[in-house]
């Protein structure tokens, strides 16, 4: 099953509100990642699994968003990458975000670390946006919201195959690597080049923008990519059904194109 994006019809006014506030909230979070990023040879950094790391960076940037997000909107649930999630109501709001999507480039001195918030109700996702502070780069998108960067609408990638651009491809220790090496090698042997940047959410956000063709990866977690995938289904591009099966809380692969692409991928990644 796959979804992409919905024409752009009236929406309610609640959603409208927290779509707004949520513009300047994501940029006040990216300002104070940023400024923790510009001292990073300070930080505290803890080790949380294989490849998973994190810092007071990550913990006060969520701290911040969430903290912004009660006193506005205290009837949503929240759903945070280092605090974990509030108990939701049927139908109840809940907000997804990964304070710092990226952080081993992050303490590494790297760009490629971006803010996710997204807003789901109802097991829908209504909007997300992604920002990288250290590019300044704002993606946003929705439902009821188009494809934008910076405030101006994206073009897609004009390419009809995974031949006539290139794939972002992420990988997990969730997943088995013979499992990835395998969709790894079926992408190169059809003709793919692949791209691989520290954030799944940064990178998803480029298929949105039109700077690469597509998107891979066997396992994610939602904080890392709700907010882009809501990006790149507002840009009219194909992603499969992420929610599905609890996505929210238990993560699920994604793949995401156009719908020539996705096919492709989609082979790929299914082939046995």
């Amino acid at each position: 099953m796959t979804e992409t994006a919905q024409p752009l019809t009236p929406e309610d006014p609640q959603i409208t509100a927290r779509f707004k506030f949520s513009l300047g909230l994501i940029r006040e979070a990216g300002d104070l990642a940023l400024s923790y990023f510009n001292k990073r040879d300070s930080l505290t950094i803890k080790r949380k699994g294989l490849q998973d790391m994190a810092s007071e960076a990550d913990l006060n940037t969520e701290l911040l968003i969430k903290r912004r997000l009660e006193a506005r909107f205290p009837e949503d649930a929240f759903f945070g990458e280092e605090t974990g999630t509030s108990i939701t109501d049927a139908g109840q709001g809940i907000w997804v975000v990964d304070p710092i999507d990226g952080t081993q480039p992050f303490i590494s001195g790297m760009s490629g670390w971006c803010v996710s918030i997204a807003f789901v109700k109802a097991n829908t996702l209504e909007f997300g946006m992604v920002y990288a502070p250290v590019c300044n780069e704002l993606f946003t998108g929705g439902r009821h919201h188009p494809a934008m960067l910076n405030g101006l609408p994206v073009m897609r990638h004009p390419g009809r195959s995974i031949r006539e651009g290139i794939v972002g491809v992420g990988y997990s220790p969730h997943v088995a690597a013979d499992t990835f090496l395998a969709v790894f090698s079926r992408l190169l042997k059809a003709g793919g080049m692949f791209f691989r940047e520290g954030s799944g959410a940064l990178t998803l956000s480029y298929v949105g923008a039109g700077r690469l063709i597509g998107y891979v990866e066997p396992y994610i977690n939602s904080w890392d990519c709700l907010g882009a995938i809501a990006v790149v289904r507002a840009a009219g591009l194909q992603v499969n059904d992420f929610l599905a099966n609890d996505g929210l809380h238990k993560g699920n692969h994604i793949l995401a194109g156009n719908p020539e692409v996705y096919a492709e991928l989609l082979a790929i990644y299914t082939a046995q």
